[in-house]
């Protein structure tokens, strides 16, 4: 640097110095509104865009597509271009040397000018890192698979739902969909195996959560009950197993109050000339009674109840329900307890409660209807008059 340069720089910074800037009130004035103006955004940020909900964290899930914080994404997007067994040099070493000439750069360009277009070395070295990172950012963003949604469940009541679902595929075909026990019939290397009610005092009052959440991840495999839980070989994750254990709790422990905005989310009730359709009172049954026997792998006359359409038309005896002729229809037939030729009695255990039969006898009744806009359009044609209409496959 030249006489004449220093002398320059060294009037502006005497200049600068004289006329001066109080740090009170004048820097801490502009660090309290930056601050401030941060903390909005946050707010802001939390309040109106939030976090994406997650399920627990579960080592045991094979689908779980692990991914670093956004800033960090950069480097998760570079070690994909470094072989396995190099992973560590991508991770520690070149990351170290980019630091490293970054801490060099004021000693490598020792350019006297401040102004950044003069300043040819530093600004394209930072240029080249600031655009590498945002390109590789841009690639991780594009490039990495979306994740697997799985079940969440933030509320008390979608946790009870969801645990009650979970409950009525994975453990009524041995427990009964109310916890009652009994017989079990049907399962391969249990029938005949007589269960204790789970339901009870006895076994509400004195297992904890976390006991009622080992037993249903572990099992008991002693006496025959399988794992559930990921970790030993099962299918189901923490939150999974959480949401069953809440349903149990909330539904058969009597000492437990359920919130009132978790109430009302029992099984449909009927009006006396109401309609009931598939989606609003005939599919929560199927879950609760019918879905733990009727799904793939289950010995089940290939008739599946999965969803509607499973409903109507699968199983090797095919059409098992005849929209608006519930006497000729065999699921009718076979929950209100007669012994056909190739089925026993569903379900096999015990009754359905008189209500739930009923249900699904108008529901055949009226045609099968899928939607409630189809039960209310039968309805309405019920009151006029008209025959009901069958809906269409």
């Amino acid at each position: 640097m030249n006489e004449e340069l220093k002398k320059k720089y060294w009037e502006r910074y005497l200049r600068l110095k004289h006329k001066g800037v109080k740090f009170y009130p004048d820097v801490v004035y502009k660090d309290l509104v930056v601050s401030f103006a941060l903390f909005l955004l946050l707010v802001g940020l939390a309040a109106f865009v939030g976090v994406k909900p997650e399920p627990p964290v579960d080592p045991n899930d094979t689908s779980y597509i692990p991914r670093p914080e956004w800033y960090f994404l950069f480097l998760f997007e570079f070690l994909k271009f470094i072989p396995g067994e190099l992973e560590w040099v991508g991770a520690t070493v070149i990351p170290g040397l980019a630091i490293l000439v970054l801490l060099l750069l004021p000693f490598l360009d020792k350019n006297p000018h401040r102004h950044w277009s003069k300043r040819k070395v530093g600004t394209g070295v930072m240029t080249a890192i600031v655009l590498a990172m945002v390109g590789l950012t841009i690639r991780a963003v594009v490039t990495t698979p979306p994740q697997e949604e799985g079940p969440v469940a933030l509320s008390l009541p979608e946790q009870i739902a969801l645990g009650q679902e979970l409950y009525s595929i994975h453990c009524a075909e041995c427990h009964g969909p109310d916890g009652e026990g009994g017989e079990i019939q049907g399962v391969e290397g249990l029938e005949g195996v007589v269960l204790k009610p789970i339901n009870s005092q006895d076994e509400m009052y004195t297992r904890s959560d976390q006991t009622l959440y080992n037993i249903i991840a572990y099992g008991q495999q002693d006496l025959g009950m399988p794992p559930f839980g990921r970790a030993y070989g099962g299918e189901l994750g923490p939150a999974e197993i959480k949401a069953i254990v809440t349903f149990m709790r909330y539904t058969w422990d009597d000492r437990v109050e359920l919130p009132a905005e978790a109430q009302g989310g029992g099984m449909p009730t009927l009006g006396p000339d109401e309609v009931p359709s598939y989606e609003e009172h005939v599919e929560p049954l199927v879950k609760r009674y019918c879905v733990s026997c009727h799904r793939p792998g289950k010995k089940n006359n290939n008739y599946l109840m999965t969803s509607y359409d499973e409903v109507m038309h699968s199983g090797d005896h095919a059409p098992v329900i005849i929209p608006g002729d519930p006497d000729n229809s065999i699921l009718i037939q076979l929950i209100q307890r007669h012994e056909l030729d190739f089925s026993r009695p569903m379900p096999p255990t015990k009754a359905l409660p008189d209500d739930v039969v009923d249900i699904f006898v108008r529901w055949v009744a009226a045609g099968a209807p899928q939607t409630a806009a189809e039960a209310d359009q039968i309805e309405a044609q019920q009151g006029g008059g008209a025959a009901p209409a069958t809906p269409q496959p």
